[in-house]
């Protein structure tokens, strides 16, 4: 039997570290498994269960630079590898460079539009 896909948004495999804080506990150096732009899952985030609330930091690295993207997180899932998080908070440089990444690495970019759609619904932000 097929497994049919829950998720609305568009995820996409993006290899990249993590690092995550739970009010008594932090993990750091971890991989990320997949991305969209409302949660990732993070590989070794073990021992935590869903609706406990974290600090999530991805670490991009380039050739002469490397960018921090900070955002706060719920777990809303678990598995014997890690956590799925959705975001909760996020400021919006964060969440433009979230966009580019998935943007240039969907199969489907303009599916990422319609998603924008659901998360934006009127193209503005309140900060």
């Amino acid at each position: 039997m097929a497994h049919e896909e829950k998720r609305k948004n568009t995820r996409v495999f993006f290899h990249t570290t993590a690092s995550v804080r739970f009010a008594e506990d932090f993990f750091d150096q971890l991989e990320i498994r997949d991305l969209s732009l409302k949660g990732v899952y993070v590989e070794g985030v073990l021992g935590h269960r869903s609706g406990e609330h974290c600090d999530i930091a991805l670490f991009l690295s380039g050739t002469s630079s490397e960018v921090k993207l900070s955002m706060t997180g719920e777990v809303i899932r678990t598995d014997g590898r890690g956590a799925g998080i959705r975001f909760s908070e996020i400021d919006i440089d964060t969440f433009f460079h979230l966009k580019n990444i998935v943007y240039y690495n969907a199969a489907d970019p303009d599916k990422l539009e319609r998603d924008m759609d659901e998360i934006v619904p009127d193209g503005s932000f309140v900060e």
